[in-house]
């Protein structure tokens, strides 16, 4: 069956034709799901019992369920542990920032991508989210929380670009003036960088910021660090960032992070000032979030601060990601392995 949550108005407007009701039945239902974030049908006061009984009989209905709030100490930031219809656990993450209320959300149930350093791919890929699902991290959240939700980032677990039709879709619909209507500039996609999903995107002309995670300044750095970078060589990385500016007029961000002795040093830094002094583009440095299954560990403080001052020097966008959560498993994946690991040895 299909999700009703994933479906776009348009789409909805013809599910219901199809079931002989009347077009304007699929607003009312869009703007339950969407607007007022209803959980299930048996919110929508102004639906006739004999639609939803169709409803339910034609299409499932995402509705995550919250297993586990951490709150951090140090900032607030809340990561949330919540459970999809299936039974499997994806990770999102609340930040409050001056400017406003940022989401990090999942894309995947896990990852496929392999990157050294992430707990989000040491199991592997389970499946790819829905539209909904990946809607309903926003919105149960926006319900837990009782604040609006000003920025969406899908960096959280999976490849946002392993799953480019249901993140399309999800895209759209998230900056649909008749649902949450969150402007497309305050939405940001990372990726690792598959390059032939990288020009599609650029194709589409959205207005959102695409971060490539680069994390290497030289094909032989980056291929240590990420296994995507043996199908996918650097340059051409680079050539398909280029290709994002020239068709959507969109900044590039870089996400790099630092890894003590493996990324940090003088050359690598020299190294990537040379792969992107012709870009439009902001660098992100990440100190890199330790997880117990590899051996990395920090830049140290020294080293970092000189890595941003030689891109600085150089003349480029340049900051140091303010951490967030460190202290409640904030690193991509960490809770979710944790706790679906005392699932299954219980």
């Amino acid at each position: 069956m299909k999700d009703i949550k994933s479906l776009t108005l348009p789409q909805l407007k013809e599910e219901m034709e199809a079931l002989g009701e009347k077009g304007f039945r699929a607003k009312q239902l869009y703007e339950w799901m969407h607007v007022k974030l209803a959980r299930g049908y048996e919110e929508m006061t102004n639906i006739p019992k004999s639609l939803i009984a169709k409803c339910q009989e034609n299409f499932t209905y995402t509705s995550i369920k919250e297993v586990m709030v951490q709150t951090s100490a140090i900032d607030g930031t809340r990561k949330f542990l919540f459970e999809l219809a299936d039974g499997n656990l994806v990770e999102s993450v609340w930040m409050k920032y001056h400017h406003g209320n940022s989401v990090c959300i999942s894309s995947q149930v896990g990852c496929r991508m392999g990157c050294r350093f992430c707990a989000s791919t040491l199991d592997g890929l389970e499946r790819s989210l829905l539209p909904g699902e990946m809607l309903d991290q926003i919105y149960a959240i926006t319900l837990a929380t009782g604040e609006r939700v000003s920025n969406v980032v899908v960096m959280g677990t999976g490849e946002p670009l392993d799953n480019y039709d249901n993140l399309l879709q999800f895209i759209k619909m998230l900056s649909d003036e008749n649902g949450l209507n969150i402007s497309q500039r305050n939405i940001t996609v990372s990726t690792c960088g598959i390059v032939e999903n990288m020009r599609r995107l650029a194709d589409e002309k959205l207005q959102i910021t695409l971060a490539l995670s680069l994390h290497g300044s030289t094909q032989e750095k980056r291929a240590e660090l990420m296994p995507i970078a043996n199908k996918y060589h650097i340059q051409e990385v680079i050539d398909a960032c280029r290709y994002y500016f020239e068709q959507t007029g969109r900044r590039i961000t870089f996400e790099y992070s630092l890894v003590g002795g493996v990324n940090d040093t003088n050359e690598d830094a020299e190294n990537l000032c040379r792969l992107v002094e012709d870009l439009n583009c902001h660098i992100n440095l990440i100190p890199v979030n330790p997880i117990k299954e590899r051996n990395y560990i920090e830049s140290e403080r020294r080293d970092i601060l000189n890595f941003q001052n030689k891109l600085e020097k150089k003349h480029i966008n340049v900051t140091i990601r303010r951490e967030m959560g460190r202290d409640i498993d904030g690193a991509c994946g960490q809770l979710r392995r944790r706790i679906s690991a005392n699932k299954s040895t219980n």
